[in-house]
């Protein structure tokens, strides 16, 4: 089905593996080192690599896979049963020696020795896990250790993966998010990272990344579902706006803060909000901070439909197969007529919500509000 994950782990194209172990592959206490030494890494190996890693450690302590499938949108469980199935019947000492010259090869490419880069057209991601599979394209954010909070090369990965989804043989695209959030908006450790030229360049090159970001999801040329599998905060709730379909769980909410940040609103929300849901309850939204539960969220129209979350899986996967059988061109021609006489209206207020944040980014009002985060958080 569509939403399954990739099997991303066939090769990492970064890593050099030295089979340097016996024939008969790596001794218990070899492995057993190594996976101590998995420890003393200081970087992130990234996702492929820890999904290779945890693929050979299941089948050299359990064999190979014996477990059943996971649910279709359990996407890190889903991720994680791709790798193990993939090594089939590899014997569990080659496995231990695959496993003992990984974790060596990782080792090394931290050394003074610069590792090979990836070759080949094809797009890797640090902080999202893409596939595409039975017509349907899934982009789902991954950083559920930070609750899927934006980051600058999550912003740059995002637009990277709606040009590549665009340009496919899928009919839909699907973005979600891993672990129990959707999204928690924006990281605002972006924040703290101010360049040479200041807070007055930072908040430019934020405002010039924010206008693309949003300019991706207009002009994205196929129908576009949201699966809220969680709380959504801030900029991810803004741009549902821009989505075909919102399908969420029951647990889901929707909270923009921009205010209590010395914030305004984006992702065109300034428009759509009160076009889809009325004036009085877009600015209880955007202006007042209000919270919506999944329901009200449908009731006022973000959302199209809401599913109770013991069956939210099931049921979307149902819907998003149906709609990956239909004619693909006759979906993205339609979508044009219907988004083709708003795009440039939409193109207006993306540039004029820009130009205000990088305006509120700099005021006082704003600066105050971020640090006040901080040190609340400190106090934690």
């Amino acid at each position: 089905m569509a939403i399954l994950l990739k099997k991303c782990v066939a090769h990492i194209p970064t890593l050099k593996l030295h089979m340097t172990g016996s024939m008969m592959g790596a001794t218990v206490e070899q492995f057993n080192h190594a996976k101590s030494q998995m420890g003393t890494l200081k970087e992130d190996p990234g996702n492929e690599a820890k999904l290779k890693i945890y693929a050979l450690f299941k089948q050299a302590t359990q064999g190979p896979c014996n477990t059943p499938k996971p649910g279709m949108l359990d996407f890190i469980g889903k991720a994680k049963w791709d790798a193990w199935k993939s090594l089939g019947s590899v014997s569990q000492e080659d496995a231990r020696q695959q496993y003992v010259d990984l974790i060596d090869s990782l080792l090394a490419a931290e050394g003074p020795a610069v590792a090979a880069q990836p070759t080949g057209s094809a797009a890797t991601f640090e902080t999202l896990l893409v596939s595409t599979e039975d017509n349907i394209t899934t982009i789902c954010l991954n950083r559920p250790q930070k609750k899927n909070a934006i980051t600058v090369e999550m912003y740059n990965e995002v637009i990277k993966a709606l040009a590549q989804a665009g340009k496919d043989d899928s009919v839909i695209t699907v973005i979600t998010g891993s672990g129990d959030f959707y999204c928690s908006g924006n990281d605002l450790t972006n924040f703290t990272k101010i360049p040479e030229g200041g807070i007055e360049q930072m908040a430019k090159n934020a405002g010039e990344l924010l206008r693309e970001f949003v300019k991706a999801f207009i002009d994205f040329p196929k129908p576009l579902i949201a699966v809220i599998n969680g709380p959504a905060v801030g900029v991810s709730v803004t741009l549902l706006g821009l989505f075909e379909i919102v399908y969420a769980t029951e647990r889901a909410t929707f909270h923009t803060p921009f205010s209590q940040l010395g914030q305004s609103p984006e992702g065109c929300s300034s428009y759509t909000f009160p076009k889809i849901m009325g004036n009085a309850k877009a600015s209880e939204m955007l202006l007042f901070n209000k919270k919506l539960t999944a329901v009200q969220a449908c009731a006022q129209g973000l959302v199209t439909e809401v599913f109770p979350d013991s069956s939210f899986q099931t049921e979307v996967a149902t819907r998003l197969k149906a709609y990956a059988k239909l004619p693909r061109n006759s979906l993205a021609l339609s979508k044009q007529l219907i988004r083709g006489t708003e795009k440039e209206r939409l193109h207006t207020v993306n540039d004029q919500e820009v130009e205000r944040l990088v305006e509120r980014w700099l005021s006082d009002e704003c600066m105050q509000a971020i640090m006040s985060f901080f040190q609340a958080k400190a106090k934690l």
